[in-house]
C-alpha cells in the first residue's frame, strides 16, 4: 500500500521519503487538491493509497467506515516539512505495521 498525502501536507514528503514508501503520491499529483474529503477518501479507496493527513475528519471517517482506505493521522501540530519527515521514519515500523495488518484500520502518530 502507498501514502497519499493530504494537502495539509507538503507535497515535499513524497520525494524525501521515497526509500521507506516507493510509489506514494500527494493529493495535488491527482487533482485533488480542492476535493472533497469524500472524494479523496474514494480515491485513495479505488487506487490502494492509505491516506497521510493532519485532518481528525479521516480519522473519524475512519472509526465510521473502516477501511480501505487506512488512514495515517500526524498529531504533530502545523509542523514543517522536515519535522513531518522525522515523525514518518521514526514511526516507520508502526507504519508498516498498520499497513500490513488487517485489523487495523488507522493509526495515530505524535
Amino acid at each position: 500500500m502507498k501514502l497519499l498525502f493530504d494537502q495539509n501536507l507538503s507535497h515535499k514528503l513524497v520525494a524525501r521519503l521515497a526509500d521507506l514508501f516507493p510509489d506514494s503520491s500527494h493529493v495535488q499529483f491527482h487533482g485533488l487538491a480542492e476535493k472533497t474529503d469524500t472524494e479523496i477518501w474514494e480515491f485513495a479507496k479505488a487506487n490502494d493509497f492509505c491516506i497521510v493527513t493532519q485532518d481528525a475528519d479521516f480519522a473519524e471517517r475512519s472509526r465510521l467506515y473502516g477501511y480501505p482506505p487506512k488512514v495515517l493521522w500526524l498529531r504533530c501540530g502545523n509542523a514543517p516539512a522536515k519535522q513531518v519527515e522525522a515523525l514518518l521514519r521514526s514511526g516507520a515500523e508502526a507504519i508498516q505495521e498498520l499497513l500490513d495488518n488487517s485489523k487495523l484500520h488507522c493509526l495515530e502518530l505524535h
